[in-house]
């Protein structure tokens, strides 16, 4: 399983996110994220497919919402790319996506096999918990029954055992503090959590989970 997990996109550890997922082809790029905030979607796409695409790679978006109901084609369709590419957005909203349309279970089958690399930043990384307890301290649970048509989920991936706290002091995406606010208060209760700066990148490869801080 190989994945790079970042509070935001890149964070300083490109060059090790390009040693992760190797030579730069095709990435399906999926928003869902932003799904709740329909005038800012295309805007969020663009945001993320302008940079991959001066990085080398040939984005494609992959909407989850195309898929509900098709699991077994959201399969062949993930099954074109070697990397996927997870935008942040609300973590909630996405988890919803992510089980309507069956990539809650298609991505961690894929990920074992080691078909295709995880590249998810926030929401993209989040989602990825044990479970969501806590994220709703930054991300509205709300915006997921007008966005989604369901009840929020609380349950993640499970694809890695902390729960992840993104844009932690970074005024420039979390300028409330909250994230900082809500990775203290883990810390307080000693649940186990990594909490990233804009900097900051954890990656899986295989058996190895490697925490990249631009702090002590």
């Amino acid at each position: 399983m190989r994945l790079f997990l970042s509070s935001y996109r890149f964070g300083a550890h490109q060059e090790r996110f390009g040693a992760l997922v190797g030579e730069p082809g095709p990435v399906a790029v999926i928003p869902n994220a932003c799904d709740a905030w329909p005038a800012a979607w295309r805007g969020a796409v663009t945001s993320d497919v302008t940079p991959l695409r001066r990085a080398g790679f040939r984005p494609e978006v992959l909407d989850l919402r195309e898929f509900v109901g098709r699991t077994a084609r959201l399969e062949r369709e993930l099954r074109r790319f070697p990397l996927v590419w997870v935008r942040g957005g609300n973590t909630f909203v996405l988890r919803a996506q992510f089980a309507r349309s069956g990539a809650d279970l298609v991505l961690p089958a894929l990920l074992a096999e080691d078909a295709l690399a995880y590249a998810g930043y926030s929401a993209g990384a989040c989602v990825l918990a044990p479970d969501l307890h806590g994220i709703e301290a930054v991300d509205d649970p709300a915006e997921v029954e007008p966005a989604c048509g369901v009840e929020p989920r609380w349950d993640g991936l499970g694809l890695v055992d902390h729960r992840i706290v993104p844009h932690v002091d970074s005024p420039d995406t979390d300028p409330d503090g909250g994230c900082t606010r809500l990775a203290q208060r883990l810390r307080a209760e000693g649940v186990a959590h990594w909490a990233l700066t804009d900097d900051d990148a954890v990656v899986v490869d295989g058996e190895r989970t490697e925490l990249l801080l631009s702090r002590p």
